[in-house]
Parts: structure tokens; C-alpha cells; sequence
């Protein structure tokens, strides 16, 4: 589900809002440098990562020194809100990294009574902290405490404008509404940010959008802290499950949309489902590793980057893994680059359906929704296998390569193991 942006912009470096989300039946999408993992309360500790992770090639570091500094491939954004740009608005966006405590607390309204359990709700949402977890390497834990009972809602269901799209002002009131619902039995000065989630009867809530505070208004604030960032989570969890917490909690780091809004033949034409800000329920949709970089769960240590004219051949590891080099970047232009990284069916892509170098064209001035990320389709005339859609097939294998020779780029792939592909990448 797209983060929706206020209508007003008194920053002069906003641009004017998207009015509103695109319904789930629209789209057939979601109608939306330290390496140590962050502290997390006992009660919560997720699982252990696995450790079956590969060990960094020695040569990973020289190969990397060869090459331009990672500062050279780190693009600029400039729409002034969610984009593929490394410098994310620190007073909109929150951390991803460290714990993140999160209240959740649950809704249901005078024309769609609750009739089960907040648990079962629950369920659908908190293994989604575990899958962002793994996601990031260990970098960001979601500690959500769950305030188990059904609060009334001032208001029908009807009433919230679900079913007209939204806009950031009456999302912000939905917001208001719960919170004050809640109040008496919940501090929210404990969290940094809220999940609402409505009851399954309400089927007026049938999306699930993000909140991001716009600095300089009145917002949400109980018991004296103002509430930045909120997921309101509606039918569409039901479909998605937990990556859907992976999706929409990512908004709140200034991740944008890369599925399209104009949904055409094919919402996820621009990446299919190589990432979960793409398609929810991809086959494969860990982060890609310009993401993972972007919100620090990579280091400037394990990207290879060629800003100059040159040629370097890189060991990828597979982004699936935390260890080794995780991409290399071919910089084509003040907001352009290629990026080329490795994927193997493990971990948040255990139902991939093609494994080996994947490649996409990234561009930090092209809007949320609109295809800032696109993936290059190394069988663009295949028909997917049964179960596999457009671009599930679309990574390079041994032998083949990828050429642009408007911006003089080229990627081989050399060599694969079962942890990743060797690659060489040239700018001329």
C-alpha cells in the first residue's frame, strides 16, 4: 500500500501529495556501518539467524578498493519524499536500525462489531518483526506490545472514506480516533510508533496504509508524545500475512512503492517479485541490496562501486545471506546506476523461482509508484514455469550478459557457486 502523502507541503522541498491509495482490487497490490544486532527485550528475542552464511572471500576487500568509493554510487534523491536516494529525511523518517517498540492496539466499530479474538489478528501481523529480523540482517527488531482488547470506534466504518481513497488528512483522523478510543488503557509515550488494526468484520478497512507525520502540523499526540508513524491495518493483511509488516513498516524508513500505481496490464511490471516494497507476496522478495544499503543494514564495505570508466570483477555473495560483498554499482549518471547482485533460494526467498545475478536499473528521481527501481529480464521471451510469474525468471546465469550501450555499461556473469555469482562489470 502506498504511503500517503500529505496534501499540504510547507517544506519547500516536498512536491504536491498523492490524493489517494489505489484500492486492492485496482491493483491486485497491497491497496498498498556497525555490524552488531540491536538490543531486544527478553520476552521478545526472536529466533537466532542462521549461521550457514558463508564466510567473505579474501579477495572481496582488494576487489572492492579497485574500484571507485561506494560515497561515489550513492545517488541523491530528488522528489522530496520516498525514493531510491541515500539521503533519507531523518526529520520525516524514522531508524531502521535498533529496536523499534511498537504499540498495537485494536479497533472495531459500531456497524462491524468484533467477534473474534484480537490473538487471531494478531497472528496475522507480529511473525512479521522475525521476517524483518532476517530481512535485515539482524539490524532492526520490531518489539510490538499488544494491547488485547477490542476498543469502540466513535464512528461507522463506512465513515472513514476507505472506500473513496484516502487522503493524509482523514487517515490522520482515523488515527486520531483510535488513539483516543484507546487512551485510557494504553501509554502511548512508551512507542515509538502504531499499528491499528481493525476487526476482521469491518470490511469498509479494506486496505493497509502508512502514516508519516508531516513536520509543522498538528498531528496525533497522547500522553504528551506526538505519534510520527503508524501502520492502519485493514482486509488485505488476510491476503498478505506478515511480509505485509515488512512492506508498510519499511514507508516509515522512506522506502517508496515499486509496484505501479497506474495499474495497467501488470502492477508489478517494474520488479515483479524481487522485493517486498514490490510485490507482497513475491517468490522472492528479500530487500534488494540497494535497499539494504540504503537503510544501513549493508555497509559501504560490501558494495562494489564503478563511478569511473574502468572494469572490476566482483565476488557477489547472495543478498539472502548478511556476510560478503552484496552488490556492485555501475553509476550511469547524477540520479542513474545499475546495480547487479546475487539471490539464491534461501531464507526470505526459499520460493524463488530462479536463482543467479540480478539486474536492475535504479533512478532516485522517478517517483514512488511510478518504477524507481526496474529489473532487467534476462529471458524476457520465456514463459514463466506453473506458479512463477513475469520477471521471476529474471536473473543471469553463467555465461550471459547484460549491455547498454547508451551508457556503456556491461555485466558478465563469469562463474556461480550455491552462495553467489562472480561478475564482471565495466563503464566505458
Amino acid at each position: 500500500m502506498r504511503r500517503l502523502r500529505p496534501l499540504t507541503a510547507p517544506r519547500g522541498g516536498l512536491l504536491s501529495a498523492l490524493a489517494a491509495a489505489l484500492l486492492l482490487s485496482l491493483l491486485g497490490v497491497p491497496p498498498a556501518h556497525a555490524t552488531e544486532a540491536p538490543p531486544v527485550h527478553a520476552a521478545d528475542a526472536p529466533r537466532a539467524q542462521a549461521t550457514d552464511a558463508p564466510r567473505a572471500h579474501a579477495t572481496d576487500a582488494a576487489l572492492a578498493r579497485a574500484a571507485d568509493t561506494p560515497s561515489a554510487c550513492a545517488l541523491r534523491g530528488t522528489t522530496g519524499w520516498t525514493d531510491e536516494g541515500h539521503d533519507t529525511d531523518s526529520s520525516v523518517f524514522q531508524s531502521s536500525r535498533g529496536t523499534i517498540d511498537v504499540g498495537m492496539i485494536f479497533v472495531d466499530f459500531p456497524d462491524a462489531p468484533a467477534t473474534e479474538s484480537p490473538a487471531t489478528d494478531a497472528a496475522q501481523i507480529t511473525p512479521g518483526a522475525e521476517w524483518l529480523w532476517n530481512a535485515s540482517y539482524g539490524k532492526t527488531w520490531l518489539a510490538i506490545s499488544q494491547h488485547r482488547q477490542w476498543v469502540r470506534m466513535p464512528r461507522a466504518s463506512t465513515d472513514y472514506g476507505f472506500a473513496r481513497g484516502l487522503t493524509h488528512e482523514t487517515h490522520e483522523a482515523y488515527i486520531k480516533d483510535a488513539v483516543a478510543a484507546a487512551d485510557r488503557s494504553v501509554d502511548f509515550s512508551r512507542y515509538d510508533m502504531l499499528y491499528v488494526v481493525a476487526t476482521r468484520n469491518a470490511a469498509a478497512i479494506s486496505f493497509t496504509p502508512t502514516y508519516v507525520y508531516e513536520p509543522g502540523t498538528a498531528g496525533v499526540v497522547a500522553d504528551g508524545k506526538r505519534l510520527k508513524w503508524a501502520v492502519t491495518f485493514g482486509q488485505d493483511m488476510w491476503h498478505w500475512g506478515p511480509k505485509l509488516v515488512g512492506h508498510e513498516t519499511a514507508h516509515t524508513f522512506g522506502l517508496p512503492d515499486l509496484y505501479a500505481f497506474d495499474a495497467g496490464a501488470d502492477a508489478h511490471r517494474f520488479v515483479g517479485g524481487w522485493d517486498v516494497m514490490g510485490l507482497i507476496g513475491g517468490a522472492a522478495s528479500q530487500y534488494f541490496a540497494w535497499h539494504s544499503w540504503k537503510l544501513g543494514w549493508t555497509d559501504d564495505s560490501q558494495v562494489v562501486c564503478r563511478a569511473s570508466a574502468g572494469s572490476d570483477t566482483v565476488r557477489l555473495t547472495a543478498v539472502e545471506y548478511g556476510s560478503g560483498t552484496k552488490m556492485a554499482v555501475i553509476r550511469t549518471g547524477p540520479t542513474t546506476a545499475y546495480v547487479v547482485e546475487s539471490r539464491r533460494g534461501v531464507r526470505a526467498d526459499t520460493g524463488a523461482c530462479s536463482t543467479g545475478a540480478l539486474v536492475y536499473r535504479v533512478d532516485t528521481s522517478v517517483h514512488t509508484g511510478y518504477g524507481p527501481i526496474r529489473v532487467m529480464d534476462a529471458k524476457p521471451t520465456a514463459t514463466p514455469a506453473a506458479g512463477c510469474r513475469p520477471l521471476d525468471d529474471a536473473p543471469y546465469w553463467v555465461g550471459e550478459s547484460f549491455t547498454d550501450p547508451a551508457a556503456g555499461v556491461r555485466i558478465e556473469v563469469l562463474g556461480a557457486d550455491g552462495y553467489g555469482e562472480t561478475v564482471r562489470i565495466t563503464k566505458s
